[in-house]
């Protein structure tokens, strides 16, 4: 009997030390497959590391050229926030700082989809010519179960479709249903770290997972497309600026597909903003990671055979996706952020502003877990530079310069007299994506800074494309600096234009104010950007959405047409309320709207598209 236990002790423990063996093989397999990853990433990372200690000093910001007449950024902002010591005033007194706005528009909680479209009440009339569907995606709930998102850019996407039909308004929304979203509502709570929000601890999730997932750039990414929404060939399809595209039906909401082009040309970022062109091709900024560090590249997707003139269909077009323009980022170990570019008959614009992504900080990010939103770095200090692209051979044609700012969006531009016309609404510093976190939208009334910290100006570049001998003679490694002027007096955000006009000389564009200490700060904006000149529209408690253009059938003039923006209520009461209003875009006055009761809250959305005849 002795001797049959001993046995079979012996012959468990053979069997642990084999299974012992077996472990630490894989182990050890495992480990040196992640460092053989990281070996890769090392070359060029070391070498961006020599590139930027030795080019720092080339790109900081001169102030020579700069004369009287040439005031620059901070120029554009002067006399705007004076009444800081009248603010605190207020706030030590007990009194709200921003009496006139509504925060709370954005930190609604949808709870209930309207998948059936429901009626409105008309007021005023809608036009029977326009025929179609006002699509709009943007931030949906902030919480998932008891969690809550920390960031407006994280909530859970929602989208809203406006549907108009011989002078009546349909509306109906619908939770996109990404594969984030289907995640995060098994589990009943944040499953994904988005770009403000970390996830719930897992507690399967290993120091040794964490490890291994560091350069696995497209696991446990969010694909929480609810930013805008793009037509591609006859589809549409819901953005965000991670590479995935989500399908949807424009009609019903529904979720279809989920486009990961990531996997197909190793992009791990691109604009939430790609461009449209009159062929139906569509192009998009993407960052590129290559050996010798990240590269901006524009992508297209191309809707007709130019030998032939056949039309691709959306799967044809993702099938034929290609890289037609490169330009290396000015610092390897530092991409800059990108929400949008510029396009011309003949260029592409990129708009290279020093809001980077510090790589290092977003890898020990990806390892702890944290949001990507703290490894973003501003360099004041350094320029904002413009680089024009040539579309015929993509190569860089010619690198601009300017006083740093930040920006998200591009209003338009064009070529005129062998310059480019770039109209951006920027701002002095990055410091709005701070003012769009949960906790300082609920605390707007306690902080002074916040209207200054959500300023913002359209300003307007001109670049010189030949002109080789300035007169201001401020060219410094062949960046010439160019300084703008402001198209108008108030703070413009999520602008359009009348969409023949993208890429060409125009003359209006429309915008939603971003002055939060306005009188009123829900307001429409159309500017006139030949006379510097803008008529507004507001009404009391009213907030309104990117205004969006539509062109009347036998349109004669730019603005002949109607702008349609969604809109909300502020306060508790209306909360459960949606609407949407139609402006003449000529005289600037309302037409008509529709105001639909709602079974749960309604938030503010970001961006849209008008899809005719849908």
């Amino acid at each position: 009997m002795e001797c049959n236990v001993h046995l079979t002790m012996k012959t468990t423990a053979r069997y642990l030390s084999k299974k012992k063996i077996l472990f630490k093989r894989i182990l050890t397999s495992k480990v040196k497959s992640t460092i053989d990853r990281y070996k890769k990433c090392r070359f060029w990372l070391t070498k961006g590391l020599l590139r930027v200690a030795n080019n720092w000093k080339e790109t900081a910001p001169s102030a020579r050229g700069r004369t009287a007449t040439t005031a620059g950024i901070d120029g554009m902002f002067l006399g705007l926030d004076e009444n800081r010591d009248l603010l605190v005033k207020r706030l030590n007194a007990g009194q709200d700082l921003y009496p006139n706005c509504d925060t709370s528009v954005w930190l609604r909680n949808c709870t209930r989809d309207i998948p059936t479209p429901v009626q409105g009440t008309i007021k005023g009339k809608i036009p029977e010519w326009l025929s179609g569907s006002l699509l709009r995606n943007g931030p949906g709930s902030t919480q998932v179960g008891s969690y809550e998102f920390k960031h407006i850019f994280d909530s859970s996407a929602l989208l809203h479709r406006f549907a108009f039909k011989n002078g009546t308004i349909s509306y109906q929304c619908r939770f996109l249903e990404s594969n984030t979203y289907k995640k995060n509502k098994a589990a009943q709570r944040i499953v994904i770290t988005e770009f403000g929000t970390r996830a719930c601890p897992d507690p399967c999730n290993t120091i040794f997972h964490r490890f291994s997932n560091v350069f696995k750039w497209g696991d446990n990414q969010s694909d929480n497309a609810m930013i805008s929404i793009y037509p591609i060939g006859d589809e549409y399809f819901a953005f965000t600026e991670y590479p995935t595209m989500i399908k949807i039906d424009p009609t019903t909401l529904e979720t279809l597909t989920t486009i990961d082009i990531g996997c197909l040309t190793g992009i791990v970022h691109h604009t939430a903003h790609p461009h449209v062109a009159a062929d139906g091709a569509v192009f998009n900024l993407a960052t590129v990671p290559k050996i010798d560090g990240p590269h901006y590249c524009v992508v297209k997707f191309p809707r007709v055979d130019s030998e032939t003139g056949y039309r691709y269909s959306t799967d044809e077009m993702f099938g034929r996706m290609c890289i037609v323009a490169t330009i290396k980022c000015r610092w390897p170990l530092h991409p800059g952020y990108m929400h949008s570019f510029g396009m011309t008959e003949h260029y592409f614009v990129v708009v290279e502003q020093p809001l980077s992504i510090s790589l290092s900080t977003a890898v020990v990010n990806r390892f702890k877990g944290d949001p990507l939103s703290s490894a973003l770095k501003w360099f004041q200090d350094c320029p904002t530079l413009i680089h024009l692209i040539s579309r015929s051979d993509g190569k860089t044609v010619k690198t601009f310069k300017s006083d740093a700012f930040f920006y998200l969006h591009i209003i338009n531009q064009y070529e005129e007299d062998d310059h480019i016309v770039i109209d951006i609404c920027c701002y002095r510093d990055p410091s709005m994506i701070d003012c769009m976190f949960v906790e300082a939208l609920q605390n707007l009334n306690k902080n002074p800074d916040y209207a200054a910290m959500f300023r913002s100006r359209p300003l307007r570049f001109v670049l010189p494309v030949n002109c080789d001998n300035p007169i201001s003679g401020d060219v410094e490694n062949d960046h010439l600096y160019v300084s703008p002027e402001k198209l108008c007096d108030l703070g413009c955000e999520t602008p359009r234009i009348n969409e023949f006009n993208i890429g060409k000389k125009y003359r209006f564009f429309y915008a939603i104010s971003s002055d939060v200490d306005a009188e009123n700060p829900g307001t429409l904006i159309k500017v006139d950007t030949y006379n510097k000149t803008c008529k507004t529209w507001c009404e009391q408690n009213v907030y309104p959405s990117e205004p969006i253009f539509v062109s009347l059938p036998d349109a004669e003039d730019e603005d002949d047409g109607v702008v349609l923006s969604s809109i909300i209520w502020g306060g508790s009461e209306c909360e459960n309320q949606a609407g949407v209003i139609v402006l003449d875009a000529k005289s600037w006055t309302e037409i008509g709207r529709a105001v639909f009761v709602t079974q749960s809250p309604v938030p503010k959305c970001l961006h849209g598209w008008y899809a005719a005849a849908l």
